[in-house]
């Protein structure tokens, strides 16, 4: 399977069952889609009015070096179907330490962080049994990950310090490694709480949407003030604290800024290079929610950012957007390619009571409640669903040339739309592509030194 695109008159293809990216001329560009199909005299008879017959005849042979190379027209790895590996094993958690929040953002999945529910904090018993847990469910695996997640978890601040001290401890004496992550809205980001995630080498998710007017219409205080000006400060010390190393800066872009590309920009003449800008996930009669008839404004902001990030690039002012990376050397495995990010298998949710779920947009589910920290889980047939759920099995996504790189996309956004894990939300299939089209551009220029 090829996937073949044109960026500012870059030809550019994708192999999609190797991965292999391709700059091609004209020439070569023009072959493809008749170079299997028909014997090479009829291709060079075809193109004879444009293509002198040893130039095809050079080009031909070019393609079907690459092809025996495994370069280009790769079998798919998955022919005969995909088997997830048995059982398996949890490698990361996301601590709900508060269902509460100091901000009302308009767009907020979790209701406000009360997802739907009444305000609670994560008790540290609880915490610390969520932590054993872990290690316990690991297995034999060594590194691990736990998120501080909620509505706002540094309104738990004392907790969350004490679950890096016992998940150190308990980790170190179970031979393990625990890589933490807290993601938060800046309100509370104080200098001692700044220097405590810096001494204990905390990565760090910083809520901000870009542009004052932007933030300030979604994220506001419970007053009804927007909150730009109060965390900004503080998003810019801590960032600085850490030599800007170790953050992410993420955003939320919704149909009130369709111009998002300038959010980032904003971010990043802010000092920010490490950006994260979202497309917001809200039901459709929501004001905000993106629609289909977005995407052609979606597709060209994604286009304007690519082509101004590569011009930073060149100037020696790198952004690292988020959606942009890409490894075409390396990557992550097959089996991750396939099953994405692991929610409700490898990586679990942990509300405020212990219960468990599938991920952290699963909480106000009870449908989707897996067990407890305490009991461990319950529902092995729900978490042998998500197991399975990979791209051979969900709707639309093995004739897709995205699917190694999406994985099939978003469980909970795929239930929050259609009902169910196997069928994905098609408006984010598409924003996906695009955005997978601007990465592939830049990263076959960056390859070819340009």
């Amino acid at each position: 399977m090829l996937h073949k695109f044109i960026f500012d008159g870059v030809r550019i293809v994708l192999d999609v069952n190797s991965g292999a990216v391709h700059v091609m001329d004209e020439l070569a560009w023009d072959l493809l889609d008749d170079c299997r199909r028909l014997p090479a005299g009829e291709v060079i008879e075809k193109f004879s009015d444009r293509y002198p017959a040893d130039e095809v005849r050079e080009a031909l042979s070019e393609i079907s070096r690459l092809e025996s190379a495994g370069l280009l027209f790769s079998p798919d790895p998955c022919q005969g179907g995909y088997a997830p590996p048995p059982g398996g094993v949890v490698k990361a958690l996301c601590l709900h330490l508060a269902h509460a929040c100091n901000l009302r953002c308009r767009y907020c999945f979790a209701g406000q962080g009360r997802y739907r529910g009444d305000e609670a904090l994560m008790p540290l018993e609880t915490g610390r049994a969520a932590i054993d847990f872990l290690i316990r469910a690991s297995g034999g695996r060594r590194h691990l990950e736990i998120d501080f997640f909620g509505g706002e978890p540094l309104l738990n601040a004392a907790v969350l310090m004490d679950l890096v001290a016992y998940g150190r401890h308990r980790g170190s004496a179970a031979g393990k490694e625990i890589a933490f992550t807290v993601t938060t809205n800046g309100v509370l980001l104080s200098g001692e709480i700044a220097a405590f995630l810096n001494e204990n080498r905390i990565s760090a998710v910083l809520s901000l949407d870009g542009r004052r007017p932007v933030h300030d219409t979604m994220r506001r205080t419970p007053g009804g003030s927007g909150s730009y000006d109060a965390v900004l400060p503080n998003i810019k010390r801590f960032v600085a604290s850490r030599n800007g190393d170790n953050y992410y800066v993420r955003g939320t872009f919704t149909r009130f800024n369709l111009d998002f590309a300038a959010d980032v920009l904003h971010l990043a003449d802010h000092g920010f290079a490490k950006l994260s800008v979202e497309p917001v996930v809200a039901f459709a009669g929501e004001p905000y929610a993106l629609r289909e008839s977005d995407l052609p404004a979606v597709n060209a902001e994604y286009e304007k950012l690519a082509r101004e990030i590569r011009r930073r690039r060149l100037q020696g002012r790198p952004v690292d957007f988020f959606h942009f990376r890409l490894d075409l050397d390396g990557g992550p495995c097959l089996h991750k390619r396939l099953s994405g990010c692991g929610a409700g298998s490898e990586y679990l949710a942990v509300a405020p009571d212990g219960s468990l779920y599938p991920c952290h947009q699963f909480a106000d589910k009870a449908d989707y409640r897996l067990g407890t920290v305490f009991s461990g889980v319950e529902k092995e047939d729900l978490l042998d669903t998500f197991r399975r759920a990979n791209v051979y099995e969900k709707e639309g996504c093995p004739d897709c040339w995205a699917k190694f790189y999406c994985s099939g996309g978003c469980h909970a956004n795929a239930v929050s739309a259609n009902g169910s894990i196997a069928r994905p939300y098609g408006l984010s299939c598409a924003m996906v592509k695009k955005r997978l089209e601007c990465a592939l551009y830049l990263k076959a220029l960056e390859h070819s030194g340009v």
